[in-house]
Formats: structure tokens, C-alpha cells, sequence
């Protein structure tokens, strides 16, 4: 166990947070400096940075400019999908960002007001996050190409005064038409913005203003023409930044708060800390701007920390090849990239033996982090052999914004453990605990649960919602903030997730993770990718059943029976023979969220024969009806 730098910070954190984030807080630049660092007074909404006074977008852009950074590349947008690259300095990004804040100032826009941004990985949908926070207004960024159910319940809950969208998104094989399913969305809606604002894209140009509406339609490119630049707007620490909608709800959409002091200064400690990049380093976060790892490591933390931030509209694979993160981080001289594992598991399976590393020059690249499902270690050897680096698993959520848990490049680099992300994060203090809420031994498995507060940068409530926050996360155990994940944590204070409570499997009364079993399948050297879930046995309650994608070259119809019989052996060699897996079907996909999540609630409900509930998010719904048959054979 580490008894130097992480230890010491950490320690600080949990016992004088106000000493730990003050001193963080102090490479945040203030209009007004906070008056209190913590504000416990009404727990359990506890609030950072009380009496604060600052402006996100001055921190990300102007501060920069004053201080000479204004020829530095700000922003990179690489663009397979459409053959395009462009580099934008900080002082052309300022500007730009500046022009649409006078442009959405000139239609009402103001301090506190919604504006729903519904748009592609273009720079423009990073300038309308950026010109909304320049004016104090809350951003809400919904997914490009959400169909207009959700985006109608996302419309209905923010109640913006403005959407601003795009006339298509660009898929490896198809252009997707969003003005469509905006309109669809917007009279769905009881809510009418009053104005909605189109980017034209050459690709699929969208008719503007020819419908009756009660909204005004308005060009991009005629809306920013007579615009007057318009200036930051200092708000709160404690006033909200933006509301990010978690994807799969059902009912009235869960919007996630992030408020602009606490963001700003987590963010910022983290970049130099966890990812180890500091002013004039570039970062490329392979993610998309819909989900909180794209608000976070592609927007706002490299702008505010200085550094050069790569947005990339394209694949892991498929534009062209399974090189493609390679190019990027040759070409732009990354010196660390974060993606989900999935994506390189899709790599993984199209070129398994790294063949087209060959030609991109990767000596910049120090780190690959990675994290939105669950790292398993025969994923993280082929990345760390392949790669030659440090392949950092870390773990976090759209909830809390930033890492929970992580292996500290910047502060103390530690060890690596195949299979963990590390340890926690100075200011999250972490338990594992029973059903009793009592902290189970080191190495038993429980529910993995933070003692309150939240450090800064963690939602400090649900929009406009505090009771449901309360329900969701603060019931279960009192004064814990409820991770919804199970893990334990090893004795030089290791933590392992092993997935979300709710795929613990319950065979016989032996409670098992579907992480354990995935980590058996996933190290078999066929197997590219897997899954495992549980369904219902009226014998055992609970029995496992798996799923796995073999990787490219490899004949499962020819060697499909070997492949099965060797991966149930696996299982019964290393996780035991109470695991009970006896079936494991060849697939040619697994579903996923468009964030790279692997539908494994839906699979099961699918396979217990009752009505499955598909997200919005799905990135390809075909997948879930070639999997129907084999979950749930017919009679």
C-alpha cells in the first residue's frame, strides 16, 4: 500500500476537504473568491465553493488568451466520416465561442435559461457548450440522433428557451437526418422553445422555417452573421452548469446537475493529477459529447487545464480501419488518449496482432486510459503488449463527473493490477459494505457505496428534483452516496468493480458477478469480447449463461463446439464449478449502448421471456433481433 504522495493527498481530502480543495481551488481564476470551501449546513446537500464567484468559459478560453496561449491549438477536429481535419488556436476559438454567445444573447438567451444542443461531433456543438456557459446559461446536451421520444422528454423536463441542432450526423455507412426527428421531438413536446437553431451540413441540408411552428427557425451561419461578441457572464459557484440526462430512463427523464465551481476545480485538479496532462499537452478522448466522458476529458477539462483537445468524428474502426486511433494520436502527437475497453476490443478483433500500429509514430503517447465498462485483463494485456505503455483501467460516472477511482499518473503513479482500477481518489471516500450497511472484510465482495459529501465536480442534486436524488442514491445506507456497483477491495487497498449489483448472480445462494465469469471467457485467445448474464432456473433460481465474439480469423462455425467447450471448462477451472455455466453461444455481436455499454439488463429479460426494455441509446438495435432467437429459442 502507498505511503507517499496519493496516500498523504488523500488522507487530506477526507479529513480537511476544506484545506485540500481550497488550495485546489486556487488554480481556478475568481471574480469573487468563496467564502466557504465546504458548506455542510444542509446535509445532505452539501454545496462546494459557497459565495464563489466565476465564469466557466473565461477559465476554459479568455484566461488563456490574456495569458499567451491565444496561438496555442485549442480544439482539433479530425473528421474521417467526412475526409475533413481543422485546428482551432484558442484565440479563433474564443472568438467563435464569444460570436454565438452574442448570437444566442440577441434571441433572449440569458443567465440560467436552458438551451437544449442536439448535434453531431462537430466543433460547433463544443462552441454552443462554451457560448452558453459564457453567458450563464445550462447547457443540456442530448445524444445526436436520439430518437424524438427521448428527446422530447429530455425538451419537456429543461424546458429550454433554445435547441440548437444540426441538419445530419454521419455514420460510417449512413447519413442520419436529425431536423426530422427534431420536429418529431418538438411536437411531441408541450413545451415550445422559441427559437431552434440549425448547423448545415453539405451531407443532408435541412429544410429551415418552411414548417408552422411556434418556434422561430433560424440558420447557423445567418444567425451568427450581425451577432455582436458577447462577453462572460460571472454566476455562482453553486449555480448550475449543466443538466446531463442519463440515458435508458424510463418516466421522466433522471437529469444529472453539474454546478460550475465544484466542476471546475475537480476537472482541473484531475487532468494534472489522474491523466498527468498539464498546459500544452494534447489529449484525445475517443468519446462523443453526448455523454458525460465527452462533457468532461473533450470539453472542459483539457480547455480549462490549457491543453489541446482532439474531437474526433469517426470510429475505433471501420473509418477506414482498425488503425484509426493510431493515426489520430500520431498525428496530433497525444501524449494520452482515453476511450471505452469495448473500443479496443473491436480492434482487438479486426487486427488482433497490432499489424497496422506498423507506420504511425507513437513515441508522444506516454498513456491509454480507459473506462465505461468494465476492463478485463485479456483486453488490458493485448492493449499493454500491443501498445507498449501504461493501459490505465479507471472507473467513474455520468454522476459524479469525474474519476471515483483511478491509478494516479500524475500524483503517484502505482502499480498496475489487471483487473482494477486502482485506488480511490483524493476526495472520495470509498467503503465496500454489507446488506447491513456495515464494511465488509478486505477481499468479500458487498456493495461499493462513497461516504458524503461528494467531492466537488459530483452532482449535487437531480434538476429540480432533490427528493428523487435522495431516493435514488441516499436511501439505501445512511449517509452514503449508493454506487449501484459491487466490487471488494484487496489488501494494499486495491478497489475491483465487478459490475452493476443488479448482475449479481444468485445460483444456488452462492452470489457470483457476472464480472468474475466474464474475466474467465475473456481470457480465453479466441474470444474478443463477452458477456454473461443470469437467467431464470427454477432448480437454481439463477444460472449463468455466456456470450462471447470471437475475434477476426477465427472459424466459429468450424471450431465452435471446441471454442464452448474449452470456455465452460475455463469458467469451472477458475471461477468453480458452483458457477453452474454449462451454455455459451457464438454471437456475431453483443448490444450496446452508443457509449460502448453492454446491454446485459435487456439480454436477460429478453432470455427470461418478459417484455425487454430497449434504450434509446442503442447503438445498433439489429444486433438485439439476431440475438432474439438464440436468448429466447423458440418452442
Amino acid at each position: 500500500m502507498s505511503t507517499g504522495a496519493w496516500a498523504a493527498a488523500h488522507e487530506q481530502s477526507i479529513t480537511d476537504p476544506t484545506a485540500f480543495w481550497g488550495a485546489a481551488a486556487e488554480a481556478i481564476e475568481w471574480a469573487t473568491p468563496p467564502t466557504t470551501v465546504l458548506d455542510d449546513s444542509n446535509p445532505p446537500f452539501y454545496r462546494w465553493f459557497r459565495g464563489g464567484r466565476l465564469n466557466t468559459c473565461f477559465n476554459a478560453l479568455d484566461r488563456h488568451v490574456r495569458d499567451g496561449r491565444g496561438d496555442q491549438a485549442a480544439l482539433v477536429h479530425d473528421s474521417p466520416v467526412t475526409g475533413t481535419a481543422a485546428t482551432f488556436t484558442y484565440r479563433e476559438l474564443l472568438d467563435r465561442v464569444a460570436t454565438f454567445a452574442g448570437a444566442l444573447a440577441s434571441l433572449g438567451v440569458e443567465k440560467g435559461d436552458r438551451v437544449v444542443v442536439y448535434m453531431p461531433m462537430v466543433p460547433e456543438a463544443v462552441v454552443a457548450m462554451l457560448a452558453c456557459a459564457r453567458l450563464g446559461a445550462v447547457h443540456s446536451v442530448v445524444f445526436g440522433g436520439f430518437a424524438p421520444a427521448e428527446l422530447a422528454a429530455r425538451i419537456e423536463d429543461a424546458r429550454p428557451v433554445a435547441v440548437v441542432s444540426a441538419s445530419c450526423g454521419i455514420e460510417t455507412t449512413r447519413v442520419i437526418e436529425y431536423k426530422p426527428m427534431l420536429d418529431a421531438a418538438l411536437d411531441r413536446s408541450s413545451h415550445k422553445p422559441e427559437s431552434v437553431i440549425v448547423l448545415q451540413r453539405p451531407q443532408a441540408r435541412a429544410a429551415v422555417g418552411e414548417r408552422d411552428t411556434e418556434w422561430e427557425e433560424l440558420d447557423w451561419d445567418e444567425l451568427v452573421s450581425d451577432a455582436e461578441p458577447a462577453d462572460c457572464v460571472d454566476v455562482e459557484a453553486t449555480d448550475p452548469l449543466y443538466v446531463l440526462y442519463t440515458s435508458g430512463t424510463t418516466g421522466r427523464p433522471k437529469g444529472i446537475v453539474r454546478d460550475n465551481g465544484g466542476h471546475a476545480v475537480a476537472l482541473r485538479w484531475s487532468m494534472e493529477n489522474v491523466y498527468d496532462i498539464g498546459p500544452g499537452d494534447t489529449f484525445f478522448t475517443a468519446s462523443d459529447v453526448g455523454w458525460v466522458v465527452g462533457h468532461s476529458y473533450i470539453v472542459y477539462a483539457p480547455l480549462l487545464t490549457g491543453a489541446t483537445t482532439v474531437l474526433y468524428e469517426g470510429k475505433p474502426v471501420g473509418t477506414p480501419d482498425a488503425g484509426a486511433f493510431w493515426r489520430v494520436c500520431a498525428q496530433y502527437g497525444a501524449k494520452a488518449m482515453f476511450t471505452a475497453p469495448t473500443a479496443y476490443r473491436a480492434i482487438k478483433r479486426d487486427d488482433p496482432t497490432g499489424s497496422l500500429l506498423a507506420g504511425y509514430d507513437l513515441s508522444r503517447l506516454e498513456t491509454v486510459f480507459l473506462a465505461g465498462e468494465r476492463l478485463d485483463p485479456d483486453t488490458y494485456a493485448w492493449a499493454t503488449s500491443t501498445l507498449g505503455v501504461p493501459v490505465v483501467d479507471h472507473w467513474w460516472q455520468t454522476e459524479t463527473g469525474w474519476p471515483i477511482a483511478a491509478n494516479l499518473r500524475g500524483l503517484e503513479p502505482m502499480p498496475i493490477k489487471p483487473g482494477s482500477p486502482s485506488v480511490p481518489v483524493p476526495g472520495y471516500d470509498v467503503r465496500v459494505l454489507d446488506d447491513r450497511g456495515e464494511e465488509v472484510p478486505r477481499g468479500t465482495e458487498g456493495a461499493i457505496a462513497i461516504r458524503l459529501p461528494l467531492p466537488p465536480g459530483t452532482l449535487p442534486t437531480l434538476w429540480e428534483d432533490d427528493q428523487r436524488y435522495v431516493d435514488g442514491y441516499l436511501s439505501v445506507y445512511e449517509g452514503y452516496y449508493l454506487t449501484g456497483d459491487g466490487g471488494s477491495v484487496d489488501d494494499d487497498g486495491y478497489l475491483y468493480v465487478m459490475g452493476r449489483t443488479d448482475d449479481v448472480l444468485n445460483v444456488a445462494g452462492h452470489r457470483l458477478s457476472t464480472g468474475s465469469i466474464e474475466a474467465a471467457l475473456a481470457g480465453h485467445p479466441d474470444v474478443a469480447e463477452c458477456a454473461v448474464i443470469g437467467v431464470a432456473d427454477e432448480l437454481k433460481g439463477q444460472v449463468p449463461r455466456g456470450l462471447v465474439v470471437l475475434k477476426g480469423g477465427v472459424d466459429g462455425a468450424a471450431q465452435g463446439e471446441r471454442i464452448r467447450a474449452e470456455l465452460v471448462q475455463r469458467v469451472r477451472d477458475e471461477v468453480g464449478a458452483v458457477a453452474s455455466l454449462r451454455r455459451v453461444d457464438v454471437v456475431a455481436a453483443l448490444p450496446k449502448t452508443r457509449s460502448g455499454k453492454i446491454l446485459r439488463k435487456t439480454m436477460r429479460e429478453i432470455a427470461d421471456g418478459t417484455v425487454p426494455v430497449v434504450p434509446g441509446t442503442i447503438e445498433d438495435a439489429s444486433v438485439l433481433d439476431a440475438l432474439t432467437p438464440v436468448l429466447r429459442p423458440s418452442p
